[in-house]
């Protein structure tokens, strides 16, 4: 079976290389950014500023060569790809939960950003509290790791 994604739009940010882009949006809570749709689907976002927060899907670009089983960013020990947030994946999707500051037609302004700078959007969702958030859900491996950047893990 085979798949076609369209692009949509594109994600602008201050980060143009791996080694300047956090690893989550919450590492780097002054980070901003722009989404541009493409004008045919402008008419899409119509109510999305009523939303604080965006998830936001994308082509992991950039990601460099598949592999199954790596250290990630917040660890040295090997994981598997599927048990981490690690771009180099066999689909190269990747998602992220902006802050929504404003929308400017087919132009939404966001923070909370961590993604490469002329990322190719995918879709957007709304992030939804009351139906994306888990309260009894497991950080796994994550939760035993410092939350902090680790650009000598980066590939």
């Amino acid at each position: 079976m085979k798949f076609e994604l369209t692009q949509i739009g594109t994600i602008f940010t201050p980060y143009p290389t791996k080694e300047d882009c956090p690893i989550q949006g919450t590492a780097a809570p002054g980070g901003v950014g722009r989404v541009e749709l493409f004008p045919e689907y402008e008419e899409g976002l119509e109510t999305i500023e009523t939303f604080s927060h965006l998830i936001l899907i994308y082509l992991f670009d950039r990601a460099g060569e598949v592999t199954l089983s790596r250290p990630p960013f917040l660890d040295d020990a090997p994981h598997g790809v599927f048990a981490t947030r690690h771009p180099c994946r066999p689909n190269s999707i990747g998602i992220s939960i902006v802050k929504l500051e404003s929308r400017q037609e087919n132009i939404l302004q966001v923070s909370q950003i961590d993604v490469l700078d002329r990322t190719p959007l995918l879709d957007i969702k709304p992030y939804v509290p009351k139906f994306d958030y888990r309260p009894e859900a497991s950080n796994g491996w994550v939760e035993a790791k410092s939350f902090r950047d680790k650009p000598e893990n980066r590939e």
